[in-house]
């Protein structure tokens, strides 16, 4: 059920003892737009976003305009050269092109208000809505894979959720990196661990202590259903419990193979997931399954090939002694592949996470230093009213949903 590609890297999921943030960071407004506003904290870019779909979109498109139009063209007009994309048997030379197509045929199963998002960071980046769709869909083209310790195995049961991400550091996404701090009008509020011009998710947590992190597999040319980046971004805003997470995956078509680690911090609890187009399974923590043979009380261990023997290695071994530090080095390479484009420690108890990104040279995150974070303090940042403001003309007719 597990069975993964060698291009498969690994998500972790980790419990252990928790470690104090230093002060609070340094922080200095960019520029506003909106509600929105757009600030670095200890040098990282944040971006906070707020009120309807189109009205997100909007302050997206505006305050990262020059990176979504760089990003978009290098996917595309440089990366998109160079790749093939096979659906069905049948290799495509125009990326762009076929994707649109799969794109166009899985509105259906879309929430509306993701178009109109969209739709908002089009218009505020001055760019067509079309390239935003296409770009979207860039996450489901990759996979990766993870691990979950808790209670037992840890020294206090603190929850963390550490995620790997292996999508490819020559696609310069991480020069694109943003955190993503989103308050939508009737919804959740929730960090995307994200790139310019995305708007679904593969990595984040919510304010009621939801997290999850997507792994993938093969399947592609099954596209009859709900793009995983979507179901990702559903999760982080709509689910309030382990139990709520997991139904959205079984409640709606689903894409190509994928497996996903969700914790919930408010009782300690994670679970691994396969939510392929086929098949829907739930695994808990303690459990093995004859593709996943290290069955570790208090932990879910998933991964691949020898990353999985050297990440189940590495979990028994530090059993009950994990702290923050140590849980990092859990997800240091070859654990991590050299693709690895960020990586991410969610102590989803508290709300508080570190983040590491890919360098532009190309060299993984697991090489480079973590920035920390606490969403409940991310949560309570204001703009500075000194400053730029830039316009936002709101062209959105429907109500978001």
């Amino acid at each position: 059920m597990f069975h993964r590609s060698s291009r498969l890297a690994v998500l972790a999921l980790i419990v252990f003892s928790a470690v104090p943030l230093p002060a609070r960071a340094e922080t200095k407004t960019i520029a506003r737009c909106g509600a929105g506003f757009l600030e670095e904290v200890d040098g990282y870019r944040v971006l906070h976003i707020k009120g309807t779909a189109y009205e997100m979109g909007y302050q997206q498109g505006a305050l990262l305009r020059d990176d979504i139009r760089e990003n978009v063209r290098y996917l595309f007009d440089v990366k998109g050269k160079e790749m093939k994309v096979d659906i069905a048997g049948l290799n495509l030379l125009d990326p762009k092109r076929a994707i649109g197509g799969i794109a166009a045929s899985q509105k259906k199963h879309i929430p509306a208000r993701f178009f109109e998002e969209m739709q908002g960071v089009a218009d505020g980046a001055g760019m067509n809505v079309q390239d935003i769709i296409v770009a979207n869909f860039i996450p489901e083209l990759f996979h990766c894979s993870g691990f979950a310790l808790s209670g037992s195995a840890t020294k206090d049961g603190t929850l963390y959720h550490g995620r790997i991400l292996d999508y490819g550091c020559d696609w310069r996404l991480q020069e694109h990196a943003v955190l993503t701090v989103a308050e939508p009008t009737g919804k959740i509020p929730f960090v995307n661990v994200t790139y310019a011009g995305f708007v679904g998710s593969v990595t984040g947590m919510n304010a009621k202590k939801v997290s999850i992190g997507e792994m993938g597999g093969k399947g592609l040319g099954h596209w009859d259903g709900v793009p995983m980046a979507f179901l990702v971004r559903m999760v982080l805003e709509e689910a309030e419990t382990l139990d709520q997470a997991v139904a959205i995956f079984r409640d709606h078509p689903r894409t190509c193979e994928y497996y996903f680690v969700i914790a919930d911090g408010k009782d300690g609890k994670a679970v691994g997931m396969e939510a392929s187009w086929n098949v829907f399974t739930v695994i808990a923590m303690g459990e093995s399954h004859p593709k996943l043979p290290e069955g570790v009380k208090d932990a879910v261990v998933l991964s691949a090939g020898d990353r999985y023997k050297e990440l189940a290695r590495r979990v028994k071994a530090g059993l009950g002694q994990f702290d923050a530090e140590s849980a990092r080095h859990l997800m240091d390479r070859p654990v991590a592949m050299k693709s690895n484009l960020h990586s991410v420690l969610f102590e989803t108890t508290t709300g508080r996470f570190w983040v590491a990104n890919a360098d532009k040279d190309g060299n993984p995150a697991a090489e480079q230093p973590y920035h920390a974070f606490q969403l409940p303090d991310l949560l309570q940042h204001q703009a500075d009213a000194s400053a730029p403001s830039l316009p936002i003309e709101v062209k959105q007719t429907a109500a978001s949903r």
